[in-house]
Parts: C-alpha cells; sequence; structure tokens
C-alpha cells in the first residue's frame, strides 16, 4: 500500500504510523505543505493522510499554502481516495465536507477519555474500538459534523471527536500516531499552551504516561489494519456523489 501524509509541522514525527508501515512493508512519502506544495499524482498514492498542525484551517490569509492543500484533498476524496485526518487534518476534512471549524469552548490539551458513540454496528471499525479509551488531545479548534457522515466519537471537553464518511474515510481529533517522541517534541516546541485550564494537563502529566503511549499504538495500529483491509479487499466501497469543487463553502 502506497501511503502519502501531509505533514505541517517542522518538528513533527510519524509516530506509530512509520512503526507500522516499516514493519507491514508498506511504502511512505510525505509532503511539507509549508515548504512546497507539490504533491504527488493520485495514481500514486492508496491512502491519504493529514497530519496535525499549530494552524487553524481557516487562516488561509496568514498560510496561504492551505488553499493549494485543500484543493489536493478534494481531489482525493472526489477519487474515492483513503483518507485519513488526524486533528487538524480532520478538522480539514469537515470543512471541506462543508461544515463550520471554529474555536471550540475549551482547549483540550493532554490525555483525555473518548466515547465510542456508534453503538449501532454499521461500520467494522467501531466494532474494534473500547466502549472508553483515553487518547492524546493538542487542540483549541472543533468542528461541525459534516451531512452524510456517522459521527463516532466525544469527550467532555470537545463534542466531535471523530467521524466517518463513505465507508473510506475516516476523521479523528484525538492523536493516536503519539509516541514517546512525539509527545517530547509536543513539549518542547509548544510549552507555551500548557496554561492553566480546565482540560490542560501539566507538563509532567503528559510526559509520563508509557500506559497511555502503549494504548495509542493499539489505536493507530487497529486504524491502519483497517484501512489495509479496505485496500486488500476493494469493493465499490463508496458511491460517487456530490463533489467538493472550488465553489464549495464559497472558495
Amino acid at each position: 500500500m502506497r501511503i502519502h501524509c501531509l505533514q505541517h509541522l517542522e518538528f513533527e514525527t510519524l509516530g506509530n504510523i512509520n512503526q507500522w508501515v516499516c514493519g507491514r512493508g508498506h511504502t511512505l512519502s510525505r509532503s511539507l505543505p509549508y515548504a512546497s506544495t507539490l504533491f504527488p499524482q493520485l495514481d500514486d498514492l492508496d491512502l491519504l493522510i493529514i497530519m496535525g498542525g499549530l494552524m487553524s484551517v481557516y487562516e488561509e490569509d496568514s498560510y496561504p499554502w492551505l488553499k493549494l492543500e485543500k484543493k489536493f484533498v478534494k481531489k482525493c476524496l472526489n477519487e474515492g481516495k483513503a483518507v485519513l485526518g488526524i486533528c487538524f487534518g480532520a478538522q480539514m476534512l469537515a470543512e471541506i465536507l462543508g461544515s463550520r471549524v471554529s474555536r471550540n469552548e475549551y482547549k483540550e490539551i493532554g490525555w483525555h477519555k473518548v466515547k465510542t458513540i456508534d453503538g449501532n454496528g454499521k461500520f467494522a471499525l467501531s466494532s474494534g474500538f473500547p466502549e472508553e479509551f483515553t487518547a492524546l488531545q493538542w487542540h483549541g479548534d472543533t468542528f461541525a459534523l459534516p451531512e452524510n457522515t456517522v459521527r463516532l466519537f466525544e469527550s467532555e471537553a470537545c463534542r466531535e471527536q471523530g467521524f466517518i464518511f463513505r465507508d473510506n474515510v475516516l476523521a479523528v481529533q484525538f492523536h493516536p500516531e503519539v509516541d514517546e517522541r512525539c509527545i517530547q517534541d509536543l513539549v518542547e516546541n509548544c510549552r507555551s499552551d500548557l496554561v492553566y485550564g480546565r482540560y490542560i494537563q501539566n507538563e509532567n502529566d503528559i510526559v509520563d504516561r508509557p500506559d497511555f503511549i502503549e494504548g495509542s499504538a493499539s489505536l493507530m495500529f487497529y486504524i491502519l489494519d483497517w484501512f489495509e483491509s479496505i485496500h486488500l479487499n476493494k469493493t465499490d466501497l463508496w458511491n460517487p456523489g456530490k463533489n467538493f469543487q472550488e465553489e464549495d463553502n464559497g472558495r
């Protein structure tokens, strides 16, 4: 499987994603949209992963490259590519699918409980998640649930923690990809975010949790296993409907 990541932070590492890819013998490539807006040909990728970022999806004036990245992601959706959006990536998917991204009532930073809410068994993905799990959060924005998607997760601080679209597009607000190095890099580069807040943990509580780090790996591996199963059992998992062209969302 050919996996391509859109990386938005210089210090961002792929953590558990890289470990899984190496272990399974797949190929992994990356684009840095903030440095270059050259993206791969759609025929050269099977799974697109949109990583996190410190910017907001609505800050196109400050980050002009966002427009070109969104255009590329829209093309991937229109072609029925499998897509995973993590944190900022989830917010980008929500906006492209027609929803509004805005400031959440609370910043949510640290290890927080997430509940799985898809109890109808419609999606095989949901059945592999426990009813409640702990995941790393690091965000101040949230999104409204897009039409024609199914809400999968929620937390106390943030109602929208993830959704699925067309059986092959997954958005998660939390960070299942983090390993020990990812967390150290986040804390070192984003320490100014660790101020007093209802859902903001201190540095020691974030860094010193090997049990939660191990749990994150299990979540990430399960998600990637699910995408791998889609790739290995290619069927008509999605039905082309609305295309997300430039005029969508007024863009």
